[in-house]
């Protein structure tokens, strides 16, 4: 794996030259238009990258974008990586480790979700607090190569408090609803039945998705700060539960990337 990132990670400098990123973000559902706001000095198709998994989900684009978001440095990844894809974990998160190697110091990780939870509903955001691993497996499996991080890494605050309540407190000035949530991350792509639902709920999940947990454990690995926020694109706390189709899913994403990229952007701007 070590050599795998030296190689990618030489053949992108080869093209960035000395751009170096302060900030990784990962443009998941709801926010893969904040791209049209970057200044952007470089593009690189997933496909042109050595060694780089592909996306292949329809609405994601598989680029990698080097510019600058509110005047700080940033790469991110416009289109992400899912399990349910048929990827390896180890393959989802190589892209976490390569920009790591790029030489960013804090990653932002957007989703959508489903509500578990009454009080969050459809439309509304969640700043992640804390998640539980419903995956079955890990990316951290297997020999552990020191030079990334320890062999047992501790996940007592998987995401930053600060950076937690600096989200929660730009959200309040702007009057956008915004929840703390636990998330739960699934295999997929199938959405929940009741009772799984109600399960996660019973366990202690807010909200669930498909995505984000495996690059936030690798990033722990690495020592690398997380901020992670979701749009709840439908709730599955009910108890006539409806069907939900992949189109409503990505039509109320969109109507609240707008509230999702300005916290982001925002937040951005405030570290150190």
């Amino acid at each position: 794996m070590f050599h795998l990132i030296e190689e990618t990670t030489s053949f992108i400098t080869h093209r960035i030259g000395d751009f170096t990123p302060e900030f990784g973000v990962i443009l998941g559902t709801g926010l893969g238009k904040l791209a049209e706001e970057v200044e952007i000095d470089y593009q690189l198709m997933y496909a042109n990258i050595p060694n780089f998994p592909i996306s292949t989900v329809e609405f994601h684009t598989g680029k990698l974008i080097f510019g600058t978001l509110h005047g700080r440095r940033i790469v991110a990844m416009q289109g992400r990586l899912h399990y349910y894809e048929g990827y390896s974990m180890q393959q989802i998160t190589f892209p976490v480790r390569v920009m790591k190697a790029l030489g960013i110091q804090k990653l932002f990780v957007s989703n959508a979700s489903g509500s578990l939870n009454p009080a969050i509903r459809k439309g509304n955001l969640a700043v992640i607090e804390d998640h539980i691993n419903l995956l079955p497996d890990n990316p951290l499996r297997g020999a552990n190569d020191v030079r990334f991080g320890p062999r047992f890494p501790d996940m007592s605050r998987p995401y930053d408090t600060e950076m937690i309540q600096q989200g929660l407190a730009i959200a309040q000035e702007k009057g956008i609803t915004t929840h703390r949530a636990v998330y739960v991350s699934t295999p997929g792509p199938n959405l929940e039945t009741r009772a799984e639902y109600r399960y996660m709920r019973f366990i202690g999940g807010d909200i669930v998705g498909m995505s984000t947990v495996p690059e936030v454990i690798v990033a722990n690995h690495m020592g690398l700060p997380v901020f992670a926020i979701s749009v709840i694109t439908d709730e599955g706390f009910h108890e006539d539960l409806k069907p939900v189709s992949l189109a409503e899913i990505v039509e109320v994403a969109a109507a609240a990337e707008p509230k999702m990229a300005l916290i982001l952007k925002e937040l951005v701007a405030l570290q150190q």
